[in-house]
């Protein structure tokens, strides 16, 4: 097997959403199947490129651009899974950009399994809402997308505690606050292959929140920080703007993350 980096690499710079997602669950089955071998495989260092292939659509907009939609007409359920299509083709990338960009800081080889299950487990997820879209008509880069996303990876490209604060801790955590509410669009319009889908997604970004959290709260133990000190100067450093409630705190707490890392970072704002 190929140095875990180089195949990392070899993701991101696959641009094809699909051929990109099952580049990306090849490998994670690779790395799996050698691992309950009982094998190590090599981890290795690349250098990715600082902004992953991307397929020629959807056109990238900046937020305040994209169009917005009524949920409650098949255009604006179609805009919503399109936009979680773009989320989670995104966060494949950013997991497999965390191996390839970081493999010079020593870490556990639990460190490596779990960003490349997320990886899978974010490719997984692509191709589910992408089969949705294509069921009602459409197909993922039908319509334009926001180009803020790998704004955090950019900005944390040689920071790994920042990377863990932004992108999994805030970034991901979001999605446990919106996604109910997204499910329940879908029960209402009886479309249980969508309901299907954001379940499975619901309840796996749990674990990718907890990922972030157990290996940011290592690294500060390893320069012996407080993290939720770390937590809250990181992310104002590196997140522009501030946290935004209501907050699912059960499934935040779940993943490892108590209200008083995140509250602080909403001050100002109405619960």
């Amino acid at each position: 097997m190929r140095a875990l980096a180089e195949l990392a690499t070899e993701v991101l710079t696959t641009a094809d959403g699909r051929a990109k997602t099952a580049l990306s669950r090849a490998h994670a089955a690779d790395w799996f199947a050698a691992r309950s071998n009982g094998e190590l495989p090599e981890t290795g260092t690349a250098t990715p490129p600082l902004r992953p292939a991307r397929p020629e659509k959807p056109e990238l907009l900046s937020p305040r651009d994209v169009p917005r939609r009524k949920p409650g007409t098949v255009e604006g359920r179609i805009a919503i899974l399109h936009a979680v299509a773009h989320i989670e083709l995104n966060a494949v990338d950013l997991h497999w950009d965390v191996i390839a960009r970081f493999g010079h800081i020593p870490m556990p080889p639990g460190f490596y399994d779990d960003w490349v299950k997320a990886a899978d487990e974010e490719s997984k997820h692509f191709n589910l809402v992408s089969d949705c879209l294509e069921a009602m008509g459409s197909h993922y880069g039908a319509l334009p997308a926001h180009a803020g996303m790998w704004r955090a990876a950019e900005n944390t490209v040689d920071d790994l505690m920042g990377r863990l604060a932004v992108v999994p801790m805030v970034l991901e955590a979001r999605g446990l606050d919106v996604t109910p509410s997204m499910i329940k669009i879908f029960q209402n319009a009886k479309d249980d292959r969508a309901v299907a889908a954001l379940e499975t997604i619901y309840g796996e970004e749990v674990s990718h929140v907890a990922y972030g959290s157990k290996w940011f709260h290592f690294l500060c133990g390893r320069e012996d920080a407080d993290p939720k000190e770390a937590f809250h100067r990181l992310v104002r450093h590196y997140f522009h703007g501030q946290l935004k409630p209501p907050f699912n705190e059960e499934k935040r707490a779940e993943a490892g993350i108590p209200p008083d890392f995140y509250w602080p970072l909403s001050e100002g704002l109405t619960p």
